[in-house]
């Protein structure tokens, strides 16, 4: 996560639509000369890649607050499959209902259940985000429905479409009415530490963001959060916190104010894994339903999948990050004199790639989220052996996704991508290796869980 300045949330609330494919329904005459539908097999994809825009729109993304982006999807796509599983039941829903409305257009239903959960929480306004953000992301989301749902010939199965993923939707929201994501994004009267390897508010913010988000309920019911005792940081003055301590500050300076032995790709690696997690990996499972061919009830589930770990990861990391408290590299480098560790040295002006995130370091946050995201799609997808390709909206200027020649970066394995995503934030300059180790450990945890644990197939179909 990285909250920026004011200054810059004009700039990134325009939403990119450069990935969105609209496709058009298809459907059937019925026996009674109505219209029976068939699933779209984009249209799940198609409201992944709207919710992206529109959390960009509302200057949630592509770097601001992560883990209330990545609940936004999660409900979204939690009410998009319990929707489409009312109209044909092939997998568990999440939320239990009665009834079932096959004569239903599945497109109708996948649209309402969209913007039923998008326009009341994008719609929430944040501080210090603004009214003007939570505006322009209902815009947005208001105008992806309108467009798609005016597309869909009007009827019955258009209209028992919208009602499906109106109640749905509406389930969803009053289920996660007080979940414990109604907090303070940015707290300034936060407790800082004063001994060495204690955290402390991060060179140019004067906060603690989302301090309390480790208590927000996770989505996987009955979800036990890690014990941060598991993942104690090295002691200060063993040789395994200086060899974590000398490797940050070798690799992850900003190369102007600090030296930084990074090669160019590296420092592409670094920069290009800033953006936010779940616009991240939601862009690349978007790329893998297409190549996996997924029609709309198994993207839905895949979706679902992918967004309840990776918001439960956030709430694990933040009760995790918010227990231990322990300083970021940029505080342990410059503090070095302190530590008691006769192997680092002190620099007091050293400088990270990027500002580093007012959050604590122990464990890393975009390492769960990969290692998270990638479990859940091996499982779903049934491998680890898939070639893709993605970009990313925190290059420089004129090379990202929206840019016409954007840096595209290719895998072979999902898990590849992971290691890579976990390795950036060493190389940006934001976590000790130890972090990223152990946030790659928990992140398999919790994907394995999740898809052993919710929206499972219904075997007696």
């Amino acid at each position: 996560m990285n909250v920026v300045h004011r200054s810059r949330l004009a700039r990134l609330a325009a939403p990119a639509l450069f990935v969105a494919l609209v496709a058009a329904p298809a459907s059937s005459a019925s026996a009674d000369g109505g219209e029976r539908w068939r699933g779209d097999p984009g249209v799940v994809s198609d409201w992944n890649a709207v919710a992206g825009d529109v959390a960009l729109a509302a200057c949630l993304a592509p770097e601001n607050a992560p883990p209330i982006e990545v609940r936004m999807y999660a409900m979204m796509h939690l009410a998009v499959h319990d929707a489409l599983n009312t109209i044909d039941r092939r997998y568990e829903k999440y939320l239990p209902s009665r009834g079932s409305a096959r004569h239903a257009s599945p497109e109708a239903a996948v649209a309402a259940a969209a913007r039923g959960v998008l326009v009341p929480v994008v719609g929430t306004v944040l501080d210090p985000i603004g009214a003007d953000c939570a505006a322009a992301g209902v815009s947005a989301a208001e105008q992806a429905y309108s467009e798609r749902i005016s597309a869909i010939p009007d009827g019955r199965a258009k209209s028992a479409g919208i009602a499906v993923g109106e109640a749905a939707a509406a389930s969803v929201l009053a289920a996660r009415a007080d979940d414990g994501s109604v907090t303070t994004l940015l707290d300034p009267t936060f407790p800082q530490g004063t001994v060495p390897g204690a955290w402390r508010f991060t060179p140019g913010f004067d906060v603690a963001a989302l301090a309390t988000w480790g208590e927000v309920d996770t989505f996987l019911v009955g979800r036990v959060l890690s014990d941060p005792q598991s993942y104690p940081p090295y002691p200060l003055t063993s040789r395994r916190y200086a060899a974590d301590v000398n490797e940050v500050q070798r690799l992850g300076g900003d190369g102007v104010t600090t030296p930084s032995a990074r090669t160019p790709e590296q420092t592409e690696i670094a920069r290009f894994w800033v953006e936010s997690s779940p616009l991240q990996w939601n862009r690349i499972a978007r790329s893998l339903a297409a190549t996996r061919h997924l029609d709309a009830w198994e993207s839905a589930r895949m979706y679902a999948l992918l967004n309840i770990a990776l918001s439960d990861a956030y709430v694990d990391a933040f009760a995790v990050k918010f227990d231990l408290l322990f300083w970021r590299p940029v505080t342990a480098i410059r503090e070095a004199a302190t530590d008691g560790n006769p192997e680092t040295t002190a620099d007091p002006t050293w400088t990270p790639l990027v500002p580093t995130p007012p959050i604590p370091d122990q464990y890393s946050g975009h390492s769960v989220e990969g290692a998270a995201a990638v479990e859940v799609l091996r499982r779903v997808l049934g491998t680890d052996r898939l070639s893709f390709s993605t970009c990313s909206l925190t290059m420089p200027e004129g090379q990202q996704c929206d840019d016409p020649n954007p840096v595209v970066r290719s895998y072979t394995r999902l898990s590849q991508a992971a290691a890579e995503n976990g390795e950036s934030r060493v190389l940006v300059g934001f976590h000790f290796r130890h972090a990223v180790i152990d946030g790659l450990a928990a992140g398999k945890v919790i994907g394995r869980d999740t898809v052993n644990g919710a929206l499972r197939p219904l075997h007696h179909r």
